[in-house]
């Protein structure tokens, strides 16, 4: 009986602890458009080439973590 309590108390405590990580959906969204902004710039100077693939690369990871999130 007080290992079920002691397993639903830890558990509560890690479901605390998982909502405090998350990032806010608002912040993910200002990086993606920042880097979206940067590779519209880079286009428009006709400088298209390994540094325009960077923020290609973070927005990826930006949008794969989120659904991780979830």
């Amino acid at each position: 009986m007080e290992q079920n309590e002691s397993s639903e108390l830890i558990h509560q405590k890690l479901m605390e602890g998982s909502k405090k990580n998350k990032t806010s959906p608002i912040v993910d969204a200002f990086f993606i458009g920042f880097l979206v902004g940067i590779i519209i710039y880079s286009i428009a100077v006709n400088s298209w080439g390994f540094l325009s693939l960077i923020p290609l690369f973070l927005i990826y990871r930006l949008l794969k973590k989120s659904k991780k999130n979830e």
